[in-house]
């Protein structure tokens, strides 16, 4: 199964798990302009989203094996040519391995939690190639990253040598404090900081491009979501809002200053 054309650390899928995946299907659909195709995936229902013809990421309802107090929330995928040796080296490092999935024809899936307070994202071994591309994030696809933790510097030390990213700049946010900026290659990927108080978990989250971030934020009241944080400017003068769907799993919308 091992493909080592398959590229290390690349985020590469964004699944939402949610409680209610028909509520789900019409928000996102709405809001993004995405579409969607229904398949099995092993032995649960899944929905592919389709950003323009091409899939970008997926959708299902939680499993029961998924802990109750656990909420609806998206996971980030990071590609990698061998799972096994990925979730190895990550437990030597302090991690965890919450789960090993194999799906006919999709490839090798493992959830891993980092040692810094509980960000998870899942690492994934596609059967064939692995989705997504390393250009300027289009509109409707995940444009930035960005993990609150526990312990900025033990969790950049994990990820920095579990998927090769390299660290961009830091600046100070007021609010927020100090932020850490990565890249993977030439483009940047996005930031971590320390999880304030107010903040529920330490978590991933994603930030998805839109053409108005404000038009955005301003349509996922009328969807029935709600808007966390914003929108506001960012110091490169982009703009972003911090958003929850119906069910309650965060995600970010943003739009850049040149269009």
């Amino acid at each position: 199964m091992e493909n080592r054309t398959i590229p290390t650390g690349r985020p590469c899928w964004y699944e939402l798990l949610t409680t209610d995946a028909e509520s789900a299907l019409t928000f996102y659909t709405e809001l993004f302009g995405w579409g969607a195709h229904d398949f099995q995936a092993g032995e649960h229902p899944y929905t592919s989203w389709m950003n323009g013809g091409t899939p970008i990421g997926g959708m299902m309802e939680m499993p029961p094996s998924i802990p109750r107090e656990v909420p609806p929330h998206w996971l980030m995928y990071v590609s990698t040519p061998d799972v096994d040796a990925f979730t190895a080296k990550a437990e030597g490092l302090g991690g965890g391995v919450l789960n090993r999935i194999d799906i006919d024809g999709v490839g090798r899936i493992a959830i891993v939690s980092d040692p810094a307070g509980g960000g998870c994202f899942a690492a994934y071994q596609p059967a064939d190639e692995a989705p997504g591309h390393d250009q300027e994030p289009r509109i409707g696809e995940v444009s930035w990253h960005e993990l609150a933790t526990e312990d900025v510097d033990k969790a950049w030390s994990f990820y920095s040598e579990m998927c090769g990213w390299e660290r961009s700049s830091d600046f100070e946010i007021e609010g927020v404090g100090p932020y850490m900026m990565f890249k993977r290659g030439e483009k940047e990927l996005g930031g971590m900081f320390a999880r304030p108080p107010e903040m529920p978990a330490c978590m991933w989250l994603n930030y998805f491009r839109v053409e108005d971030a404000r038009a955005a934020a301003a349509r996922v009241g009328e969807l029935g979501g709600k808007v966390v944080e914003g929108p506001m400017e960012v110091p490169d003068g982009d703009m972003v809002a911090v958003c929850a769907d119906a069910q309650g799993a965060r995600f970010a919308v943003h739009s850049t200053a040149t269009g």
